[in-house]
């Protein structure tokens, strides 16, 4: 190999992101790259010289014999993961590739490691676990709901296609929440982006007062707030409050012993037989009186002042606000 050659080689091992080390048969440090620097936290006039046991963990010194063992049979080492040492303690999850050092005229004379940090895979891992975990208990509960929509749709509904619409309406509405969810790995959606979402595909309900302090949801309230106000907004269309414009949602937080609660209000112009809302025992006023108000641990109730209709909700912060009482992530 030319100089030039070599000079490259040696601009190439110092430049790249992942640790280089190469050690001669007895486990002594020979090379030391910056990343290995960077990775472990010893200088290179630190390391070399030095048992290459320095970043190996005690429960890990057993691998290391095993794998000049290997290399000095000739057999092939596949890559693989394992953990090492920085210098303040602590592990470091690497994927490592080890390659035998044989001199010119091919006997060996050592191996090189290269070594690259897999904590944020790792971390990433344990995150889509976590993820589908909480996916699949929310997607099971979902199916309890559907089951009830159409349970309690069906004992309503006056014909065949009254039935299918409004199975589809709030199936939908619950595909509204999801996609709002999925769209941040179901981290936490905004109160205000999930009323927006939801009142979007009503054009007669715009403009809607939206008004509140900022709060981001974790992904039960989500769900439930969402099929809470498609309830709402199916109640004030089919009323023809929307005739009138004046329908708000508000909210706030009051501070109690033991922990904030949240309110939610969503209030609007009363008119004609507005009364049945409160009353009537369709999925609407399952959903909205005790479905919803039971997921998160509180309670709603229904008004009638001031010529307007209200429902508030009433229910400890930590189990609305991400963060809080979320489940998906620490």
């Amino acid at each position: 190999m030319d100089e030039h050659s070599v000079e490259r080689l040696a601009a190439i091992v110092e430049s790249s992101f992942d640790a280089i080390i190469s050690k001669d048969l007895s486990g002594t440090i020979v090379s030391w790259n910056k990343a290995a620097e960077r990775m472990f936290g010893y200088a290179e006039s630190e390391a070399v010289g030095q048992p290459i046991y320095l970043i190996i963990p005690e429960d890990k010194r057993d691998e290391e014999t095993d794998i000049l063992r290997r290399l000095k049979l000739g057999e092939r080492i596949e890559p693989f993961q394992t953990t090492r040492r920085h210098r303040d303690g602590q592990a470091v999850p690497i994927s490592i590739t080890i390659s035998p050092i044989k001199s010119r005229t091919g006997k060996l004379v050592g191996a090189s490691s290269i070594a690259r940090d897999i904590s944020e895979v790792r971390e990433s891992d344990r995150r889509l676990r976590l993820l589908m975990r909480e996916i699949n208990h929310r997607v099971k509960n979902q199916y309890a709901v559907v089951l009830a929509v159409i349970r309690q749709t069906a004992a309503r509904a006056r014909s065949i296609e009254e039935f299918e619409k409004r199975v589809r309406e709030r199936i939908m509405a619950l595909s509204h929440s999801h996609d709002l969810l999925s769209q941040v790995d179901w981290a936490g959606v905004s109160l205000a982006e999930l009323v927006a979402h939801q009142v979007r595909p009503f054009e007669a309900l715009q403009p809607i007062q939206v008004l509140g302090p900022k709060i981001v949801l974790d992904a039960n309230a989500v769900l439930n707030l969402g099929m809470a106000f498609h309830e709402l907004i199916m109640n004030a269309m089919r009323f023809g409050a929307t005739n009138v414009c004046g329908i708000s949602v508000t909210w706030g937080l009051t501070s109690v012993e033991g922990g904030d609660l949240f309110e939610l209000v969503w209030s609007e112009p009363a008119v004609a037989y507005a009364e049945l809302l409160g009353h009537e025992e369709g999925f609407g006023a399952l959903v909205l009186g005790k479905l919803v108000p039971s997921a998160l641990s509180g309670h709603a109730k229904w008004s009638f002042t001031d010529e307007r209709i209200v429902w508030k909700l009433t229910a400890p912060l930590a189990h609305i606000q991400v963060g809080l009482g979320s489940s998906v992530f620490p």
